[in-house]
């Protein structure tokens, strides 16, 4: 199987009148973590609902393992790619356990549903919500609905991964554990793809970092081809300092402050 599970050529996407994105130009490929990341607004979301499949695209197109999006069907779709959206609500008072187990249904009569006790077990120990699998969902803070949620994701068990910005709501610990999990995910050949806020953490757990503005991509590459304090100053109007930090062999990004 080629290591491209995404090839994405030439996309457009639109609501209404207004262009959101436009000739985005960029592979997700197995085993490997790739961050999309600019300031609120740039497309980021948009870019990735449409690797989804749930936008759109009003001009060029997006391949998942070489075929149109638009040819699959939903249910194989699920079987491959698994999706973690900003929103984590649910509108009925499911228990957390209750939650995770959503993500098997996409193996119900399959053969893989003889591994949805392992993947649950997984799942829940790899987010850290063993604490919480009877707790009603409604009745969780929004750091640990976010928890669970990713949870549901990873019971899944897809070779496609797709989250968005799922360290928003989480502190500092969680964060970090989070994106190891998707680093693992990484390691073990499966595609990630994930939109981020922090330019230090998709510098530290991002093999290539995607950089969009105004729905453009404007550059790509690994974290210091991608992270200069010019570009960084350009994209979000701020000046920045980038610091090697050596022995961790990772970027920090900082703003300037007089």
């Amino acid at each position: 199987m080629t290591e491209i599970a995404y090839r994405v050529t030439g996309l457009g996407c639109r609501f209404g009148s207004r262009q959101i994105v436009s000739g985005i130009n960029l592979e997700v490929r197995r085993g490997e973590v790739l961050a999309l990341v600019g300031p609120n607004g740039a497309g980021k979301s948009t870019i990735l609902g449409a690797l989804t499949g749930d936008v759109p695209a009003s001009a060029g197109q997006v391949e998942l393992n070489g075929k149109n999006l638009s040819q699959w069907h939903a249910k194989d779709l699920a079987k491959v790619r698994a999706v973690l959206l900003q929103s984590n609500q649910v509108s009925f008072p499911f228990t957390v356990r209750e939650v995770v187990e959503m993500g098997r249904n996409p193996w119900l009569g399959h053969a893989s549903e003889a591994e949805d006790d392992e993947a649950i077990a997984e799942a829940i120990e790899l987010t850290d919500i063993a604490h919480l699998v009877d707790r009603r969902f409604t009745a969780l803070s929004g750091g640990e609905k976010a928890r669970v949620s990713l949870a549901r994701v990873l019971a899944q068990r897809t070779e496609v991964v797709l989250l968005d910005e799922p360290t928003a709501a989480l502190d500092l610990r969680h964060q970090e554990e989070v994106m190891q999990v998707t680093g693992k995910l990484a390691k073990a050949g499966r595609a990630v793809a994930v939109v981020l806020h922090d330019l230090t953490l998709a510098a530290a757990r991002a093999d290539r970092i995607a950089m969009i503005d105004g729905g453009e991509l404007v550059a790509i590459g690994a974290p210091r081809e991608v992270l200069t304090a010019e570009r960084v100053a350009k994209v979000y109007g701020i000046e920045v300092h980038v610091i090697d930090d050596n022995p961790g062999g990772h970027l920090i990004v900082v703003p300037h402050r007089l």
